[in-house]
């Protein structure tokens, strides 16, 4: 593709732009943006940021041939419940099936447990008559009448948005799509999710979960995506608009006004792509992408430069990093954990008497009390600030100066009561979030059976480099790298991703009567419904697929996936897969269990654009370090002591430049720390590999 690419990442405190294009020697010239996130109208904030870049590039709209974009505003929505005012029309006899869950509890000791709440109340899930059985055919039939006794219900009600969940409607859909035409007909401009389309696999709860987050999400999602694109269009631009997915690829504008759901991970899964691509540059084949910005944290496991991937996720969990204590939502997603320690979380103390830090975040407005934007309460810039590590003046690129008499006097106020000055109270702060943020990496290590040995972190966002070399510290790692464009890192992963849809079906299957053209079928219209999806946004580009099996042995709980062939199967595919799903069970629970038999739940097929492999970057020869441009007295979080440390700009540093720690090493979306103990080496890609 010729021209220019765009990308915009909005989070919960800032909006992060990247523009390419390759130049004449077969490279490409980046330029970068930080502005604070618009939280009332978002796309105010992405305009503003592509006028910035665009100006920074000397570019005018006509020069970009593509807009990728990327937001947390679907997670946002179903955290905060402020998404539409939404109904399930379901199965006589399932109304509850959202309020009782599989019936697991997430503390088994908790006497006081807390269980999340659907986001349809009850006098808003509304029961038809209808019935299939799990094969499909039609036990009881629709209840016409009964739908639209239920549509003048809504109506009365205020509905904005309406799920609709049968059961066994992932095998036969008719009834659901029966259904939606009834209130079609009823009130056209009612949002209609089924749960044939949204998620099509069996288990009631998590089914019905997903639709009725996507109707939950959905007018707000497709107001904001259909003002961002007048917004362009206003603005000159004609390049098509793609969105970022939870599973690491682009969709189109329509899939994802359909589909918002699948956005709920959209911008962390744009830091994934982006550490993953910086692993394949650096041959690394095991690293922690480590991803610090406004609002939260995510780290994500990269293994074989290619992220851990799940077909599950929960959202707005209760319990921190307790499974279960969320709500379900059964979508391809790119598998970290995140938690509320970014640069906007709120410091404060707890009724014990200790430091708490998040998940509250100040967000973009008012922001931490230094934006001097009338935030009141202490957060870890604040923090930062008070112990040196970021210079008032020059902060984002200063665009924005902090104030740092307004984040003593925030600190004061908040954590005065420890007894400690503000400055001693900063290192609190930041050691705890520090602690928060590494605690993660091990509970994320821990869950996916791997560890830290001989793993290197990349860190990015525009606290990663900042706190990543005390987080790997804490966690036993000695090598940390902090690409160029580390500030806006999800963004630029936004162009490195592919354009890609994954489709999920059920069909019940056990090798012993496996029924072999009934899966070709079903795998050749999942694999035909994905390209149609994929093929807008191709241009031209070669496509990978992958088929997947999710399978258990019969009796058992959780699945396994296992590779099929990308081609119809013969039966000596099925044996073969079969093999490899004992091969693939001995991996995790140490031996297969023989005599079993295994059946399959459902399939998936990825359909994708090729990502090109980067060409391996030589050695570069060592080359002198940098001259500081200043010294900060910054206070050491380890051991508390307050020294100079010299400051160097990140562009004056030469290809084998090195540093030792400590020091900073700054540049306009953020700063790198090198600890003391640290040695900061430039690569021959202008990445800083920092070392212990």
């Amino acid at each position: 593709m010729t021209g220019a690419r765009l990308a915009a990442d909005i989070g919960g405190t800032f909006t992060d732009l990247a523009l390419e294009r390759a130049d004449d020697q077969g490279g490409i010239e980046r330029w970068t943006a930080k502005v604070l996130t618009t939280s009332a109208a978002p796309e105010r904030g992405v305009l503003e940021g592509i006028r910035a870049v665009l100006a920074k590039a000397g570019m005018g709209p006509s020069d970009v041939a593509l807009f990728i974009h990327g937001t947390t505003l679907a997670t946002n929505a179903v955290i905060e419940r402020k998404g539409a005012r939404t109904a399930l029309l379901t199965t006589e006899g399932f109304r509850d099936v959202l309020a009782l869950g599989n019936e697991s509890r997430y503390d088994q000791y908790d006497l006081n447990i807390t269980l999340p709440q659907p986001l349809v109340p009850r006098r808003w899930r509304r029961p038809v008559p209808e019935r299939l059985d799990n094969e499909g055919r039609v036990l009881l039939p629709l209840d016409e009448g009964a739908v639209r006794d239920a549509v003048a219900f809504m109506r009365g009600e205020g509905i904005e948005s309406l799920a609709i969940g049968f059961l066994h409607a992932f095998v036969n859909p008719a009834h659901e799509r029966r259904a939606a035409e009834i209130v079609r007909e009823e009130w056209p401009e009612l949002p209609v999710s089924l749960s044939s389309e949204v998620s099509p696999e069996m288990r009631e709860w998590e089914r019905f979960s997903t639709t009725a987050a996507n109707a939950y999400v959905q007018p707000l999602m497709m107001g904001y995506l259909h003002r961002l694109r007048a917004g362009l269009a206003e603005a000159g631009f004609a390049a098509p608009l793609y969105l970022m997915l939870s599973g690491g690829g682009l969709t189109t504008l329509e899939t994802a006004a359909r589909f918002p759901i699948r956005l709920v991970e959209s911008g962390p899964a744009g830091g994934a792509i982006f550490s993953a691509h910086v692993a394949r540059q650096k041959g690394w084949d095991r690293v922690l992408s480590f991803d610090m910005g406004g609002t939260t944290a995510k780290v994500c496991l990269i293994d074989d430069f290619a992220p851990q991937t799940a077909r599950t996720f929960e959202v707005a969990r209760i319990g921190r990093f307790k499974k279960g204590s969320g709500l379900p939502l059964r979508i391809p997603v790119i598998e970290m954990v995140e938690i509320g320690a970014g640069g906007g979380s709120i410091a404060s103390v707890d009724a014990l008497g200790r430091i708490q830090v998040g998940p509250e975040s100040a967000g973009a407005d008012p922001g931490p009390a230094c934006y001097g934007r009338g935030g009141a309460k202490p957060a870890v810039t604040d923090a930062n600030l008070l112990l040196g590590r970021y210079d008032p003046a020059s902060f984002a690129g200063g665009s924005l100066s902090l104030h740092p008499e307004a984040s003593r006097a925030a600190m004061d106020a908040s954590l005065g009561a420890l007894g400690l000055a503000p400055e001693m109270a900063a290192l609190g702060v930041v050691e705890v979030v520090d602690e928060n943020m590494a605690n993660a990496a091990r509970v994320h290590a821990i869950e996916s059976g791997k560890g830290y040995d001989g793993r290197a972190v990349i860190a990015f966002g525009g606290g990663g480099p900042v706190h990543g070399y005390r987080v790997a510290e804490k966690i036993g790692v000695n090598r940390l790298l902090v690409p160029s464009g580390a500030g806006v890192g999800s963004a630029i992963g936004f162009l490195r991703a592919p354009v890609g849809y994954e489709v999920v079906r059920s069909l019940y299957q056990r090798f012993r009567s496996f029924d072999l053209p009934a899966v070709n079928a079903l795998l050749a219209e999942m694999s035909a419904e994905a390209r149609r999806v994929v093929a807008d946004g191709a241009f031209g580009a070669g496509l990978v697929e992958r088929r997947i099996a999710y399978m258990r042995y019969v009796g058992q709980g959780h699945e396994i996936a296992v590779e099929l062939p990308v081609t119809a199967m013969e039966a000596a595919d099925v044996e073969a897969v079969r093999a490899a799903y004992d091969r693939e069970y001995a991996t995790f629970y140490d031996r297969p269990v023989p005599g079993s038999d295994v059946e399959i739940l459902s399939f998936a097929v990825t359909v994708a654009t090729r990502v090109e492999t980067p060409e391996p970057v030589a050695e570069v020869e060592a080359a002198p370090g940098p001259a500081p441009i200043r010294h900060q007295a910054v206070r050491d979080t380890a051991r508390g002591e307050v020294s100079d440390w010299p400051v160097y700009d990140r562009e004056a540093f030469a290809p084998g430049a090195t540093v030792a720690g400590p020091c900073i090493v700054t540049e306009a979306e953020t700063s790198t720390l090198v600890g003391p103990g640290w040695t900061c080496r430039m690569d021959g890609l202008g990445y800083l590999e920092l070392t212990r």
